[in-house]
């Protein structure tokens, strides 16, 4: 104290700021404002030195001030590891700040911020980007019918850590885009849920012959109104994929395509990608499918090492064009596998009546085509990897009864691994890769100031094993938090009929 008295008294001038800083900045803040006190009582009585005086005053008035000035933030998460997808590895967490929704900074240390709520982790706990399935299906076959479902598929997705889903394919597309709403306005908890409308082709229900192009893109017109995300064609003529994909890049909008070899007037991924498509669905095409013949009953005799594959591969580097392999949708009709073990028994979210009716009903005959597919797929996945091609991941499955698509997200990523791509590319597949396929990146796809919050924290490195994603302890949409386990039990035994009576509408 006297020395700073000492100082003013014989310089005669106010010390700067950046000179306080250093006297006090070592000092607790009850302590710095004690001493500013003192001098305030002394400084009173020198009537002669009262302008002087002040604005010393207002001097450490000002910096008291900002060294206690805190941001406010909505959450705070602090300690565990975070993943970084610039240099795809895990770094310890400093402090993730997340505000209205968005990711406000990553970097800055905890005493900066006040938070309403503070997550601590453990150094066993990682945060990663909220995974993106590309190729969702909303819709079951429990019954009579294939339908969209709308009250447990939405948490299921989102309790796994899924926080945007492509819905690829709807049945009932004015119902889905309710849902969608529902879920926007805080109605109803789900992910991100990015509509494709309903199908292109000859799998909508309806769809007969060739379209007019003009009613393509009128209908286009009309979708993209409505705020899809893309659009899908499956068993589509060539002349209607043209226009529906030259329609939806008018918009801006993607497509990707469930297509064929090119027999009886179907599209070939080759084709497709010349035309102008964004994304493929389940089999990359070329030369190695013959038109001659549907692409189901040659897919399980293509190799990595043939050089139709390589030729296939190297079109979709060259194009740009986004691969949705889809790995173990072709696996639930095949053979009983490791993979497909529950580490939380799936079929507990079916009401007790589907529950018994699964039980009870004559095991399905596993379907030997595609069982070859599903094996075929396995062993040429990791060529395409290593060429530079790009994955998104999809879960393409359609319930019915056993399995759920939230949790197939993990066992696509553990293919992926299985079948040799590094556990971090996997991650950036199911991350960032989904992100840049649906034109999303701007907000969504990695842990980084400025985008939306949407991450959630498993226990355990997933790196060191692929698996560990499936430890889901919390998820975080848009900056709102979620206990994984009670979000899961909200849905327990509900999904489905609850006796015979509902099952025509099922």
């Amino acid at each position: 104290m006297g020395t700073l008295v000492m100082a003013v008294r014989s310089a005669g001038e106010l010390p700067s700021r950046k000179m306080a800083t250093r006297r006090f900045g070592c000092l607790t803040v009850r302590r710095f404002t004690s001493i500013m006190m003192q001098m305030i009582l002394q400084f009173a009585s020198w009537k002669t030195m009262v302008k002087t005086h002040a604005a010393i005053v207002l001097t450490i008035l000002a910096f008291s001030a900002s060294a206690t000035a805190q941001t406010e933030v909505d959450t705070l998460i602090v300690g565990g590891h975070v993943f970084e997808t610039s240099s795809k590895s895990f770094k310890e967490t400093i402090a993730i700040a997340i505000k209205d929704g968005r990711l406000l900074s990553l970097d800055r240390p905890v005493s900066d911020f006040k938070a309403v709520k503070t997550i601590e982790l453990t150094d066993e706990e990682y945060v990663l980007p909220g995974l993106i399935d590309c190729h969702a299906h909303y819709n079951v076959r429990l019954f009579k019918k294939r339908r969209e479902e709308f009250a447990v598929m939405p948490v299921i997705y989102l309790a796994n850590g899924i926080t945007t889903t492509f819905s690829c394919g709807e049945f009932a597309p004015e119902e889905m885009l309710a849902l969608r709403k529902r879920i926007e306005s805080g109605e109803q908890i789900g992910p991100q849920l990015l509509n494709s409308g309903p199908y292109f082709g000859r799998a909508r229900p309806g769809w007969r012959g060739k379209k007019p192009a003009e009613e393509i893109r009128d209908e286009v017109d009309f979708w993209s109104r409505q705020g899809v995300g893309g659009f899908k064609a499956k068993a589509i003529d060539p002349d209607s994929l043209k226009v529906l994909v030259e329609q939806a890049h008018q918009h801006g909008l993607t497509v990707t395509g469930h297509l064929d070899s090119g027999f009886r007037n179907s599209v070939n991924p080759r084709d497709a990608i010349e035309l102008g498509i964004d994304r493929i669905e389940h089999f990359i095409g070329g030369d190695a499918m013959s038109d001659s013949k549907s692409a189901y009953a040659v897919l399980g005799n293509i190799t990595r090492d043939m050089p139709e594959y390589e030729k296939a591969v190297q079109l979709f580097v060259d194009k740009n064009v986004v691969f949705d392999a889809t790995l173990t949708a072709y696996g639930y009709p095949g053979l009983p596998k490791e993979e497909y073990d529950y580490w939380i028994d799936e079929r507990k979210f079916f009401t007790p009546f589907v529950q018994e009716h699964v039980q009870n009903r004559k095991p399905k005959r596993p379907m030997q085509v595609f069982e070859d597919i599903y094996l075929a797929k396995q062993k040429t996945i990791s060529a395409f990897h290593e060429a530079g091609g790009k994955l998104s991941m999809g879960t393409d499955h359609v319930s019915d009864g056993t399995y759920l698509p939230g949790f197939g997200a993990h066992r696509e990523l553990d293919a992926f691994v299985r079948n040799g791509i590094p556990a971090v590319d996997a991650l950036l597949i199911g991350t960032i890769n989904g992100a840049r396929a649906l034109k999303i990146e701007k907000d969504y796809g990695s842990i980084e100031n400025g985008k939306v919050a949407d991450l959630f924290i498993v226990k355990g490195d997933p790196i060191k094993s692929i698996r560990n994603t499936r430890n889901v302890k919390t998820v975080i949409r848009a900056g709102k938090i979620y206990d994984a386990a009670n979000l899961l039990e909200s849905v327990r035994g509900k999904l489905g009929p609850a006796d015979e009576d509902e099952t025509q509408d099922w």
